[in-house]
């Protein structure tokens, strides 16, 4: 058991590190674009927002690259990997195509969602360019799941931790205009962001082409990249519910944001700092969960049942102690986590509540998420997804609406309701796993 949470907390680190540049890169863009007025700062949050669903979506197609060729990995196929690649590659561009071209022609959306109009006008170019930018970190995202899925997952970690300084400087000069370049303010972090995520797909490619890494899966191209309908359904049946069971939980968080911005102001930047902390906490989650699927599909591929049995059980261990340690973590320094984001101490008191909460589900919060990430290993999609469904739209939200409103709770009903949605996810996933895991172990020597 020790060793196998070696092994996966190994593979985890260098995604766990990518996750957490990625988000940084939002909150740099954030803070600088902050920094020349707040109503900049709206536009940008307002784009954000309204683009974070079908981004997400787009990052669960990519996730079907990486299952596949991890179980091709396992099977010691090179061949088999490059057809994927190339199959999973294709797939992906095409939804990022269709994911950016409905921003870029959907942005006219951003005029009727009752929000302030000098708001809306500065997110016009902003929400375009970033349509754009979906295209280049879909592409990135498919070839960092191919290295991940060869569990070569520093390779990606290079390149995002690498576009951090890029995006940076790119902002300096476009935001405020330093250097001679023109001040283009919240359009400058959007062409930034766009430079910055096709530089970083361009030097992944570069490295997937030309590194001798992987070599053997690129010289086999000219007879495994050719489009195959097969293969474009076993990539489907990965992608399209896993892109479900993400978008459904962002969804979930969102419409929860939503129906709390109606009780006012106070309410939503609480909810936001809470959220905010909970979000950075989760990228650690979701690092060890792809980490622990990428294993899982890898033995899968061997058909050891016994090992996804370990992997699972170890994983789903090492989970509960990160949740545990985040939740002391939340609920020791409550009071002064909210400080870092606002000083109004009507919301930052509202905010140490809501802390509370987030510290109760950050242990149901985790090993949902590697509940997920583990039936996925096992290509077990469809039914999770009803699941997660009835756990977060079916359970949780209506129930946290019912307390918020109905029983004058406000926030913190809510709130209650996350807990218990990600709560009934957790307990669905993980006992569907070991359920399946068990009833389809073999002896060692009975394996094919």
């Amino acid at each position: 058991m020790k060793n196998e949470a070696s092994q996966t907390l190994k593979l985890a680190f260098p995604i766990i590190i990518g996750e957490l540049a990625q988000m940084a890169l939002h909150l740099i863009d954030s803070a600088m674009v902050g920094a020349i007025s707040y109503k900049q700062l709206a536009a940008a949050a307002l784009v954000i927002n309204a683009m974070n669903i079908p981004f997400v979506i787009g990052i669960g197609m990519t996730i079907s690259v990486s299952q596949m060729v991890s179980l091709a990995n396992g099977r010691r196929d090179a061949q088999l990997v490059s057809h994927y690649l190339f199959n999973g590659f294709c797939l992906c561009t095409l939804t990022a195509l269709a994911i950016s071209a409905t921003l870029v022609f959907g942005k006219d959306l951003l005029h009727h969602l009752g929000q302030d109009p000098e708001v809306v006008t500065l997110a016009m170019p902003f929400m375009k360019l970033m349509g754009l930018s979906i295209i280049p970190m879909l592409l990135f995202m498919t070839l960092k799941q191919f290295a991940d899925g060869l569990e070569h997952t520093r390779t990606a970690m290079v390149f995002s931790l690498a576009g951090m300084p890029v995006n940076i400087l790119l902002n300096w000069l476009l935001i405020y205009g330093n250097w001679g370049f023109p001040r283009l303010e919240l359009e400058g972090a959007g062409w930034a962001t766009l430079i910055t995520r096709s530089c970083m797909f361009l030097a992944l490619g570069f490295v997937v082409l030309r590194h001798k890494t992987f070599e053997k899966y690129i010289a086999v191209g000219r007879n495994q990249w050719k489009l195959n309908a097969k293969t474009w359904r076993e990539l489907l049946h990965i992608g399209v519910p896993s892109s479900l069971q993400i978008g459904m939980e962002a969804g979930a968080f969102a419409v929860s944001g939503i129906i709390i911005g109606t009780l006012g102001a106070v309410s939503q930047a609480a909810h936001q700092i809470a959220l905010s902390c909970a979000s950075f906490t989760f990228m650690v989650s979701m690092g060890l969960a792809q980490a622990g699927s990428i294993r899982v599909s890898n033995a899968l591929g061997r058909g050891d049942w016994q090992k996804i049995f370990v992997i699972g059980k170890s994983t789903l261990l090492t989970a509960l102690i990160y949740g545990t340690f985040c939740a002391i973590t939340f609920a020791v320094f409550r009071f002064q986590l909210p400080q870092a984001f606002n000083n109004n101490l009507e919301v930052t008191t509202l905010a140490a509540l809501l802390l509370l909460f987030a510290a109760v589900f950050q242990i149901s919060d985790s090993t949902q998420a590697i509940g997920a990430g583990l039936l996925r290993g096992i290509k077990d999609v469809k039914t999770p997804t009803i699941l997660i469904g009835i756990a977060y739209w079916v359970i949780g939200i209506p129930f946290g609406y019912v307390l918020a409103f109905h029983f004058d709770m406000g926030a913190s009903g809510m709130w209650l309701g996350l807990i218990l949605g990600l709560t009934m996810a957790s307990i669905f996933l993980m006992t569907r796993f070991f359920k399946m895991s068990k009833r389809n172990q073999v002896l060692p020597e009975n394996l094919t």
